[in-house]
């Protein structure tokens, strides 16, 4: 509770020691975080336009019946099928999913413990590829999003089986 307190006076300490004009590296940092944010925006904005039509199309709920049978043959419970989809693309809407996981099969049933294991260990891959390519000189993705949502399939694989075996 006071790390927070204490770094903040070490780093008036230090600003002082070191005779580094405080305001005017604040205001500094502020002017680049508003450029990220400026060149950010576009990124995010595309993002949850796509998740929006996604999800309002009925596509998702289409394409999480379709992947039920793949799903089934690697022994991945067809529950989570609507998670898979949303967890690379929306971390909000995946958690509503989540919740409605727990809400109908009960938060210590086998569906349930491997959507808390998958939000764990998985990330939104297309806002982090966003985040990641709005900052940086290359804007081309290459493989960046196929090996994450490989990467994000394999983490499934493994946490169905950990959570066979627990």
């Amino acid at each position: 509770m006071v790390i927070i307190p204490i770094l903040l006076l070490l780093t008036f300490i230090i600003a002082i020691v070191k005779k580094i004009p405080l305001y005017d590296s604040f205001t500094e940092g502020i002017k680049d975080a508003l450029k990220l944010m400026l060149n950010l925006l576009p990124y995010l904005m595309t993002i949850f336009f796509a998740i929006e039509l996604l999800r309002a199309s009925g596509l998702s709920a289409m394409l999480s019946k379709l992947l039920e049978r793949p799903f089934s043959l690697l022994e991945i419970p067809k529950e989570l099928s609507e998670l898979l989809i949303l967890r690379p693309l929306s971390g909000s809407g995946s958690l509503v999913v989540l919740q409605n996981i727990y809400d109908t099969y009960g938060v210590d049933s086998y569906p349930a413990r491997v959507a808390s294991v998958l939000m764990g260990s998985t990330d939104t891959i297309m806002y982090v590829v966003a985040v990641y390519f709005s900052s940086s000189k290359n804007k081309k993705s290459g493989l960046a999003i196929p090996i994450s949502i490989f990467v994000s399939l394999a983490a499934t694989f493994v946490a169905c089986l950990l959570c066979k075996i627990m």
